[in-house]
């Protein structure tokens, strides 16, 4: 069917219902700050164009049981990416971000963005035509990205783990393939939006880190994503932590991200490995001929002394450097993903410990320092968010244009005070 222009009070319900994955009319009235019938006509009007859907009715405490409202399924399909280090993930997500389907690959981000989109030009298609999906079903593409990114632009700008990927048009290389709005942001703020989602927007102030081949920070204020002036915002990877220390791949010496993340911890454990300090180490060296940051957490986890000292050494530095992000922008939690945060518990207490001991009280009262809630799905589902989020804001749905003027989240926040492998 054809689809209209929504209003500003339309889009502003659409959003509400996406961001709380279900919620009853009386729910949406107050966090709109609509009255109940203003409320029931936008709600009655969205379920006649097929945007809303009533997925059943909640508990009651009295009178009639309230009816779950919920973006509608059928209005098309999400498509999220997440363009790794040393991977490359594509999942089909409904508009509820439950998975359709989703592949994952190994990818060496560094040979730069020729193989890598080949292969999602080949893959999206098959995925589509596997789960029988048109193409003209898809809402919009979410690709999250291992460096900093022009979000308005959709391009990497100087890349450190990406030589080649500089002011890449991501965006023009999918038009073939697709004609849905796609947005390209750092992999570190789409693994933010997919807390945001997971929490119901009920936290408004945290960060995210991410500890793999790279070093990266989300930051949500306020109940929304900040990328800063110009998209950096969160390359705390390049953090200096030893005016001495190693020569990083920005081109400095002693960022946090060439001390403390996979390369470094896996490094330290070949040495340790070589001189003999840790003969479980030497073992797998000699075994496999290689060895991976899981390596070094697996020989902790089992009381080598070693790698219990390498991965404390690891989640120290990262943690000094969060404390001073804790004393400068006091967050509620602190979420803590990527391959290397995986490694086991004694990474996740070093780095707790060390941002206790470095940060001012007050600001550390009530922090909460904890894994990602999603896991390695974090990112993936941030993807889907992000994709859905521009879609109803910038603002198209299948054979619909909007307004590029209408921005749905502002509506909302001008209304009430709740807002919504390795790297």
């Amino acid at each position: 069917m054809p689809w209209h222009a929504l209003s500003p009070d339309e889009l502003a319900l659409l959003e509400a219902a996406f961001w709380a994955g279900g919620i009853a009319r009386h729910d949406l009235s107050d966090t709109l700050r609509f009255s109940r019938s203003k409320t029931n006509a936008l709600a009655a009007g969205l379920l006649d164009q097929g945007l809303l859907d009533e997925a059943g009715v909640q508990h009651s405490t009295g009178g009639r049981r309230p009816e779950t409202l919920r973006v509608h399924g059928r209005i098309g399909v999400l498509v999220g990416v997440d363009i790794g280090a040393t991977s490359l993930d594509v999942a089909l997500l409904r508009p509820d971000l439950s998975v359709i389907a989703r592949h994952s690959q190994e990818a060496d981000v560094q040979a730069g963005p020729g193989p890598i989109m080949a292969r999602l030009r080949s893959l999206l298609p098959a995925m589509l035509a596997e789960n029988g999906i048109a193409r003209d079903r898809v809402l919009a593409v979410g690709i999250g990205v291992p460096g900093p990114v022009n979000f308005a632009a959709g391009q990497l700008v100087n890349p450190p783990l990406m030589p080649g990927w500089d002011s890449y048009a991501i965006r023009d290389d999918l038009r073939e393939i697709t004609e849905a709005p796609v947005f390209v942001d750092n992999d570190v703020n789409l693994m933010a939006l997919g807390v945001l989602w997971s929490q119901r927007r009920q936290i408004e102030n945290f960060l995210v880190i991410k500890v793999g081949t790279g070093i990266g920070c989300g930051i949500v204020c306020h109940g929304e994503l900040y990328r800063g002036a110009s998209g950096s915002a969160g390359d705390v990877g390049h953090i200096c932590v030893d005016p001495e220390g190693p020569l990083c791949r920005c081109g400095n010496r002693g960022c946090v991200e060439a001390m403390a993340a996979a390369p470094a911890i896996v490094t330290m454990g070949r040495e340790a490995a070589e001189k003999g300090r840790s003969a479980g180490l030497a073992q797998r060296l000699a075994e496999t001929g290689r060895l991976e940051a899981s390596d070094i957490g697996a020989a902790c986890r089992a009381g080598d002394a070693e790698a219990d000292a390498i991965v404390r050494r690891s989640g120290r530095l990262i943690g000094q450097v969060l404390a001073a992000l804790v004393n400068f922008y006091n967050p509620s939690h602190i979420f803590i993903g990527g391959g290397v945060s995986q490694i086991g518990p004694v990474f996740l207490a070093a780095i707790r410990q060390s941002v206790n001991q470095r940060s001012l009280a007050l600001s550390t009262r009530h922090l909460e320092i904890t894994s990602a809630p999603m896991g390695p799905e974090t990112g993936l589902i941030g993807a889907g968010v992000l994709a859905m989020r521009e879609a109803m804001r910038g603002q198209t749905l299948p054979g619909q244009t909007l307004p590029r003027q209408i921005r749905p989240s502002q509506t909302l926040r001008s209304q009430t005070s709740i807002s919504g492998g390795l790297r």
